[in-house]
């Protein structure tokens, strides 16, 4: 297995990387949100790796941390996420914000990643939040203040579309009778 990769940053692509390593140039997948973390061209750079083998094919795929690492080898242990899928999720959400999601099984927010439908995303909250064991060391009383917001929001009739749009750039450690103060004023109710 290959776990970290150190070497010259020789191409960044939109995909991912290619690393010179004593004259061997290793390609490395990426989640966007690790790209502002790589130096410039010609520089030296540090990635954590995950080498994925399938029966056709070898890819490595790079991360800026070792807890980005941890958390893509968590998911693509659940059916159905795959390398490609785990890589889009982790180009959404920062490792602590899908942890957060995870814990406050907020579907709306995993649905926002493209290729996770409502099933998929509770799918991932089952499989996942029982392995990470989050539910004990995060776990807010009621869930994340954006959840709590999302389902008085749900319980009022509104629909996904429109929640999302009430609470999109809203701070997740608010209090929740600001946030949905907030997100009843966006959708027009005082």
């Amino acid at each position: 297995m290959i776990g970290r990769v150190r070497g010259t940053l020789v191409e960044h692509a939109p995909s991912g990387v290619v690393i010179d390593v004593a004259g061997i140039g290793y390609e490395i997948a990426m989640p966007g949100r690790d790209f502002g973390a790589l130096p410039a061209v010609g520089e030296e750079v540090v990635l954590h790796t995950h080498l994925h083998v399938r029966e056709d094919q070898m890819a490595l795929f790079g991360f800026a941390t070792a807890e980005g690492r941890d958390l893509f080898r968590e998911l693509i242990t659940v059916s159905g996420v795959g390398p490609k899928l785990a890589l889009a999720i982790l180009s959404t959400f920062t490792p602590e914000r899908l942890r957060l999601a995870l814990v406050s099984e907020d579907v709306d927010a995993l649905v926002e990643v493209p290729g996770i439908g409502k099933r998929s995303a509770q799918k991932m909250i089952l499989d996942l939040r029982a392995r990470l064991e989050l539910a004990a060391e995060l776990s807010p009383a009621g869930g994340s203040s954006l959840a709590q917001v999302r389902g008085a929001l749900e319980g009022l009739g509104y629909g996904a579309p429109e929640i999302r749009e009430a609470i999109a750039g809203l701070d997740a450690d608010g209090e929740v009778d600001e946030l949905l103060r907030s997100a009843l004023q966006r959708l027009g109710r005082p």
